[in-house]
């Protein structure tokens, strides 16, 4: 079953052209079925049917899995199944026509203006971290991209003189422009930091971390939990809660959905959808507290 896997997540990086993340996301979900065929005394995946297919759905909701988390190992499990079908593995796949359970869209956090403008106030210029520090919360709520498209952004990929970055996702780019605040703070790191962190010339690295070498996902975490604190705020903040801010204020601003999710890199408009509920429930809330009539 372990070559099935294997040979998958290859066509996935090397042809599909998707993230480390994605492929380890699908490869986690598929190597938990096996293990799932493998107690069940389904000999290997080719062997299985429609019906072991929903009786693993069944196993994830009694294990007391979310629907979201069910929908996405199906998501995992089609992939998959296409895959050996178009490589001959299998003759029919045992995922079609099966729907996955209904999935309620959660609101995503949304930080206040204020609460955005003090948690960017926090990193110190007065060393090349706090450059660094401010430069990327500067990028991240300017632009709207994730995180792990931040931490993957090269020196290459920033066009001070024309105010935008490059961002790359597998085989899609897109070209998203930053504002005067966001274009300065990147300017600061670039002349003043930059160049005292990394330790090889030819590092292509845009952020790095203080050994020199690209910030990790975790070191990113750490530091906005760190300046979260710094700056008072109650809410709870994640990685992607910049995006999510820059989203909602642009929305709030007068932007239209499909150059947010041009921007944001959404495939689907349904996601850039999502942000049209938070502010009108945030208008609902206004109307509610100020209208004497409400």
């Amino acid at each position: 079953m372990n070559t099935y896997i294997e040979d998958y997540t290859s066509f996935m990086t090397d042809v599909r052209h998707k993230s480390a993340n994605t492929v380890e996301s699908y490869k986690r979900d598929i190597t938990q079925y096996m293990a799932f065929l493998t107690e069940t005394g389904v000999p290997d995946a080719s062997a299985a049917t429609k019906t072991t297919i929903l009786s693993y759905m069944l196993y994830l909701q009694k294990k007391g899995k979310a629907s979201s988390t069910i929908s996405r190992t199906l998501a995992s499990l089609r992939s998959f199944y296409l895959y050996m079908q178009r490589s001959g593995a299998v003759s029919v796949n045992p995922t079609s026509n099966l729907e996955a359970p209904h999935v309620e869209k959660k609101m995503p956090q949304i930080l206040t203006g204020s609460e955005v403008e003090r948690l960017l106030e926090q990193p110190s210029v007065s060393d090349n971290k706090g450059i660094r520090d401010k430069a990327m919360l500067e990028l991240l709520y300017a632009t709207g991209i994730r995180v792990s498209e931040l931490i993957s952004l090269d020196k290459a990929d920033v066009n001070i003189s024309m105010s935008f970055i490059r961002c790359r996702g597998g085989k899609k780019e897109r070209i998203i422009p930053m504002g005067a605040t966001a274009k300065e703070a990147l300017t600061l790191y670039l002349k003043n930091a930059r160049p005292y962190m990394i330790r090889e010339e030819n590092e292509e690295a845009l952020f790095v971390n203080m050994s020199g070498q690209r910030l990790s996902r975790q070191g990113f975490w750490k530091l906005i939990k760190h300046y979260r604190s710094e700056a008072g705020i109650q809410a709870e903040i994640t990685p992607h809660t910049l995006r999510h801010s820059f989203a909602a204020h642009l929305l709030e601003n007068g932007a239209d959905l499909r150059s947010i999710q041009e921007m944001m890199g959404h495939a689907d408009i349904s996601s850039t959808q999502l942000y049209s509920r938070v502010v009108n429930s945030k208008i609902k809330d206004v109307y509610a507290k100020a209208h004497p009539r409400a």
